[in-house]
């Protein structure tokens, strides 16, 4: 099998590897750096729940090898909570709102949601919604998510008031 040198930013860390030229970033997220929080559903990029940020943009990570990565910037969910362990104002609102239950589908809602409150920091439910309509969640309603993603929209605005 034809392996390749890679190196990514993960999280705001330097990585260097070697990898199997068919392994998707998926599995080299979970198995080669143990970052499990990416979540494997359809395996088809039909769920969402495999979904991390690549140089800033939401991507199937199940869809995209390894080895295209190469020199970009991985974010995960383990990458979403400050170093001090504070939440993310996104993780803050989906656990107020109650926007979880099983988990599962949690990781890709937020990294979805993240990337698309970078590009639309004043939606509205509309926009959540078609936002959100790639990632599928089996055991909860809908509602919360759209709320919790419009209550971090809010609080993210916020944020970046007080920080200007």
């Amino acid at each position: 099998m034809e392996r390749k040198r890679i190196r990514v930013r993960v999280n705001g860390r330097e990585v260097e590897d070697e990898v199997e030229v068919r392994l998707t970033l998926a599995d080299w997220l979970r198995e080669g750096l143990g970052l499990t929080g990416t979540h494997l559903g359809c395996e088809h990029g039909v769920c969402g729940a495999c979904t991390v940020l690549v140089d800033g943009r939401a991507v199937r990570s199940c869809l995209m090898l390894a080895v295209q990565a190469d020199g970009a910037e991985v974010r995960t969910v383990e990458g979403l909570a400050e170093a001090d362990g504070r939440l993310h104002p996104l993780q803050e609102a989906f656990l107020e709102h109650h926007a979880l239950q099983c988990g599962f589908c949690t990781p890709g809602f937020l990294m979805t949601s993240l990337a698309f409150l970078q590009e639309n920091p004043e939606p509205d439910e509309a926009a959540i919604r078609e936002a959100l309509s790639g990632n599928i969640c089996r055991c909860t309603g809908y509602q919360p998510i759209v709320e919790a993603v419009a209550d971090a929209a809010g609080r993210l605005r916020g944020t970046a008031q007080a920080a200007g």
